[in-house]
């Protein structure tokens, strides 16, 4: 993968820094950004320090990652998502057990239709747009979350490896979850090289994978990391039916709709482990957390809802969701209003 197109003032300094050999041109972090979290320039800037710390650039040196400059910068983007999600989520102050609370919290969520309207509605070019955006994690499905592992003990520790050794096909190269996405995309005849589209997603598209980043790269915030996994869990299993549906609806095959029916039925799983053996353990044993993964669970879900109110209004709007694809869609678009 090579660096992406530069958005921005910013962009543009950190690509032509990281291109040469001098950590003196790596630039200062914009002041006074209004909207963080829908920022192109600041998110993929961000994003770019951290996939340094995944597969890196071929046209970036290994050294980079761990380079002062870099991750001066990198902590002032990070402190700057983290302000701004800190002031769009509230967490709200309950006695309840932890379970319990991450169950109303999820209960409580009222986001935006948005598998309900690709089972029912969605146009073959507006499933492509989805998978494309998805595909900025999923080709590297688990990777976040697994920073983790290290940072944690007991049984928390035990419930995180075993999600992850599921996420990574147990072993299993061709069921890991980032092989199966790969194969959707394939099928519906997607180019499913690492980072391939990173160019054509919008700041909030990154946000949702700087934040899982932020979480899993910081050890003060492994109880968000567990709370972020634990929303992830138990906010799949029907979401994921919805999509195979819809696929299914769109002349996807059972390859191409694997993926999705794999989340179905494991996820529902990882749910219990999650609530229970990761994030209930850690709290017991780590009280001082227990707002912080109540906070994780929060965040993912305010994000998760962000992305996708942008797909779906741009839809309403009869435009793409991308970045750089033209004013209008390739085929009409549906009004999802």
């Amino acid at each position: 993968m090579l660096l992406p197109a530069a958005r921005g003032p910013l962009t543009t300094a950190l690509v032509a820094a990281l291109r040469g050999d001098d950590p003196s041109a790596v630039p200062a972090p914009p002041l006074g950004v209004a909207e963080p979290l829908t920022d192109d320039d600041t998110q993929l800037a961000l994003w770019i320090c951290f996939e340094l710390h995944y597969r890196g650039f071929d046209d970036v040196a290994d050294g980079w990652e761990w380079e002062p400059a870099l991750i001066s910068l990198r902590r002032d983007l990070e402190s700057g998502l983290l302000d701004a999600v800190r002031a769009a989520v509230v967490v709200p102050l309950e006695t309840a057990p932890l379970p319990e609370r991450l169950r109303r919290l999820v209960a409580a969520d009222d986001g935006p239709p948005l598998a309900r309207y690709l089972q029912r509605r969605g146009t073959r070019d507006q499933f492509l747009e989805f998978v494309i955006h998805r595909s900025v994690y999923h080709l590297k499905e688990a990777d976040p979350h697994t920073w983790g592992i290290p940072r944690l003990a007991g049984r928390a520790k035990a419930a995180l490896v075993e999600i992850q050794a599921d996420e990574y096909g147990g072993g299993n190269a061709a069921r890991m979850h980032a092989e199966l996405f790969r194969a959707t995309m394939r099928g519906l005849g997607l180019d499913d090289t690492y980072g391939r589209y990173v160019d054509a997603v919008p700041a909030i598209t990154l946000a949702n994978n700087n934040l899982m980043s932020v979480f899993g790269l910081r050890r003060e915030l492994r109880g968000a990391l567990a709370g972020h996994l634990a929303a992830f869990e138990m906010t799949s299993s029907a979401p994921n039916r919805r999509y195979s549906q819809g696929l299914r609806r769109l002349g996807g095959d059972a390859a191409t709709r694997r993926f999705y029916d794999e989340h179905v039925t494991a996820d529902a799983l990882h749910e219990q482990l999650a609530l229970y053996d990761l994030c209930a353990s850690l709290a017991d044993d780590e009280p001082e957390l227990a707002e912080d993964i109540v906070f994780g669970a929060a965040a993912a879900l305010h994000l998760g809802n962000l992305s996708a109110e942008q797909m779906l209004e741009s839809w309403r709007a009869h435009v793409s969701s991308l970045r750089d694809v033209g004013a209008a869609a390739t085929s009409p678009i549906a009004d999802v209003s």
